[in-house]
C-alpha cells in the first residue's frame, strides 16, 4: 500500500533542495538527497556516477530489463523557492520543478517499494534541462538491456506521451570589424546587421505542414553603443518530428552565409535529440491502458508533444519507451507549476502496475 503522507514528506524534501542544472554543488547535493531517500525506501543506496564533475545516480541493475529514467536537475534559480515556496493547498501541490520531474521521481521510488524484483533500474541525471551532454552515454548504456524505458516526465494534463520532437540546437556567430560608430561608421563591418539578417533567414527554414519549427532565440551584438560591433551571436531552437527533417535543417543552417562583405560565419551546434516516435511507445501505451483499466482508473489517453525527453536517446536506439508517467500537472518551466495531489497514488500504482506485468511477461 502506497502512504500518500510518506510520498509527499519525500516531495517536500526533494523539492526544497534547488538544484538548477548549472549548479554542480547543489546537483551533487540533490544526488546525495536522493540516495538516502532511495536507502529509506527501498533498502539499499544507488551508485553515484561522476562525469565530467557532475554527478549522477543510477540505483538497481547493472542490466535492466525495466529502466526507469527521470533527471532530478530543473530550470529554477538558487532562491526561487523564497518566491514560490513548496506548498499543498487542496489537490494543488506547488514548488519549483514539483512537475518537472521531482514529483515523478518521487513516485517510482515508491513504486519500485512495491515491486521486490532484481531486474529494474532507476537512473536519475542531473544535466537533462540543458541538454543531456554529460549523461547521454549513460543514458545509453542503462537502456540497452532493457525491454521497456519507462521516463518519468510529467503527464500531458493527463495523458501519457507518446511521441515527442526532436530537438537541434545551434549558435551562428558573425564575425565583423569594429570601428567608430560616429567618426568612421564606414570602416566597421557591422556584425549585428549581419546577424539581423541571418536571423529572418532562418526563420523560413521551418516547414509548418511537417511541423517542423525553427525559432530564433537570443541575438547578442555589439559592446558599446557609439561602436561598430565586431561579434554578433544568434541562437537557434529546432523541433521536427522525424530525423530526416532534422537533417535538411541541420544542412540550411550549416550553409547560412550574409549577404554583408566581409563578414564572416561560424556555426556551432548540431541535432541533440532524435525523436521519439509514436511506433516506438505504442505497444507500452495499450499496456498502460491495461494497467489502468484492472485498477479501475479513468481511461488513459495519450499525446503528441513537441518538448523532447531523454526518452528520445532510448527510444532512437529501438527500445520501446514511453513518456509522461511521472506526475499529473502542468507548468513546466513556469512559475505556475503544480502537481494533482490526488493523482498521485494512482500514478504510483499505474506505474509499479507496468513494471510487474513488463517483468512476467518476459
Amino acid at each position: 500500500m502506497v502512504n500518500l503522507n510518506d510520498v509527499l514528506a519525500d516531495m517536500q524534501s526533494l523539492i526544497e533542495l534547488e538544484s538548477p542544472s548549472a549548479d554542480l554543488t547543489a546537483c551533487s547535493q540533490v544526488v546525495e538527497l536522493t540516495n538516502e531517500m532511495l536507502f529509506s525506501r527501498l533498502g539499499k543506496k544507488g551508485r553515484v556516477i561522476t562525469v565530467s564533475s557532475r554527478d549522477h545516480l543510477w540505483w538497481g541493475s547493472e542490466n535492466p530489463k525495466v529502466l526507469l529514467l527521470g533527471h532530478i536537475d530543473t530550470v529554477w534559480p538558487i532562491g526561487t523557492l523564497k518566491e514560490i515556496p513548496f506548498a499543498i493547498n487542496g489537490d494543488v501541490l506547488t514548488g519549483p520543478g514539483c512537475v518537472d520531474m521531482k514529483s515523478g521521481v518521487v513516485q517510482a521510488i515508491h513504486a519500485i517499494a512495491q515491486i521486490n524484483h532484481p531486474d529494474i533500474a532507476l537512473l536519475l541525471t542531473t544535466d537533462e534541462e540543458i541538454g543531456s551532454e554529460t549523461s547521454r552515454k549513460l543514458i545509453e548504456d542503462a537502456a540497452r538491456s532493457a525491454i521497456a524505458v519507462l521516463v518519468l516526465e510529467c503527464a500531458q494534463h493527463e495523458a501519457l506521451k507518446t511521441a515527442r520532437k526532436g530537438t537541434s540546437n545551434y549558435e551562428i556567430v558573425a564575425h565583423g570589424l569594429a570601428s567608430h560608430a560616429g567618426l568612421e561608421p564606414e570602416k566597421g563591418i557591422n556584425a549585428g546587421l549581419a546577424i539581423s539578417e541571418i536571423a529572418l533567414s532562418v526563420s523560413k527554414i521551418g516547414n509548418t505542414e511537417l511541423g517542423t519549427t525553427v525559432t530564433p532565440t537570443v541575438i547578442r551584438a555589439g559592446t558599446t553603443t557609439n561602436t561598430v560591433p565586431a561579434l554578433a551571436q544568434l541562437s537557434i531552437d529546432v523541433r521536427a518530428w522525424s530525423i530526416d527533417e532534422q537533417k535538411r535543417v541541420d544542412s540550411e543552417i550549416r550553409a547560412i552565409s550574409s549577404t554583408l562583405p566581409g563578414i564572416k560565419i561560424e556555426v556551432l551546434g548540431s541535432i541533440n535529440r532524435p525523436p521519439l516516435e509514436s511506433r516506438m511507445s505504442m505497444g507500452l501505451f495499450e499496456l498502460a491502458q491495461e494497467v489502468a483499466k484492472d485498477l479501475g482508473l479513468p481511461q488513459l489517453e495519450n499525446a503528441q508533444v513537441g518538448g523532447a525527453s531523454d526518452g528520445n536517446f532510448t527510444a532512437a536506439l529501438g527500445i520501446p519507451t514511453i513518456d509522461g508517467l511521472g506526475a499529473v500537472g502542468t507548468g513546466s518551466h513556469a512559475k505556475s507549476e503544480w502537481v494533482s495531489v490526488s493523482a498521485i497514488v494512482p500514478r504510483i500504482n499505474l506505474l509499479a502496475g507496468m513494471i510487474t506485468r513488463l517483468l512476467k511477461a518476459n
